[in-house]
């Protein structure tokens, strides 16, 4: 199999970074998609070979500004970053809700756009990774479920936009995985965190290496993973 060429964002942790790592292991060049300067620097220590981008995802115009600066093609895209704030509809701010929506929403939404004609020279594939959350809103999930429910009708969309161009979405629906976020969730719910009890990210990175590596004649349109016990 030749070289190929992958975005991601989210690669600083948990399923991004392993995901980086295999793809580098392998021998595929690799952008990393990172918020800032210092963190691009530490992205590119903790991957060899990886290179980087600067684009904090809660600001659009940083993402935009990018258009000039992406590979001429891509193999992927996979957008693992996001972030989570719990809380009650009648509880959560403002800010909260500006600030998932467009992390989770807004910017994979941008940065698709702007990727689009190197995907299509390559036909490659979009792959978000969403959240059980983006299929059932439960009681203190409000906003991030509502980002997560607008990122699959974003993947819907532009599927059917796009297979005209050969290129393929995918989405994949991890459940509680063992990541800081999951850690950063437990807390926020006051719970003791056990990362043992959950998906290992390394197994969501399988099932994306799954959907990329796929056969041409077919896509992979949405896959759930959930917690064994």
């Amino acid at each position: 199999m030749s070289t190929r060429t992958h975005l991601l964002t989210g690669a600083g942790s948990g399923i991004g970074e392993v995901l980086a790592h295999r793809l580098r292991e392998r021998g595929d060049e690799v952008w990393l998609l990172a918020r800032s300067e210092e963190r691009a620097g530490e992205l590119a220590e903790a991957c060899p070979g990886a290179r980087t981008l600067v684009a904090d995802l809660a600001d659009p115009a940083a993402v935009e500004a990018l258009a000039d600066r992406l590979p001429q093609r891509l193999d992927s895209l996979v957008h693992a970053g996001g972030v989570v704030e719990l809380g009650t509809v009648a509880e959560l701010s403002a800010a909260a809700w500006v600030e998932q929506v467009t992390v989770n929403l807004v910017a994979p939404a941008v940065l698709t756009r702007l990727a689009l004609p190197a995907l299509r020279s390559a036909r490659g594939t979009v792959v978000l990774v969403n959240s059980g959350a983006g299929l059932v809103a439960k009681p203190q999930w409000s906003a991030y479920a509502a980002s997560k429910h607008g990122l699959k009708a974003l993947a819907d969309s532009l599927r059917a936009e796009e297979s005209g161009h050969g290129v393929r979405v995918t989405t994949i629906y991890p459940g509680r995985t063992a990541t800081a976020m999951q850690e950063k969730v437990h807390a926020q719910e006051g719970k003791d965190y056990d990362p043992s009890q959950w998906i290992d990210p390394a197994t969501v990175a399988a099932a994306i290496l799954q959907a990329l590596d796929l056969p041409d004649d077919a896509v992979l349109t949405d896959l759930s993973l959930t917690p064994r016990g």
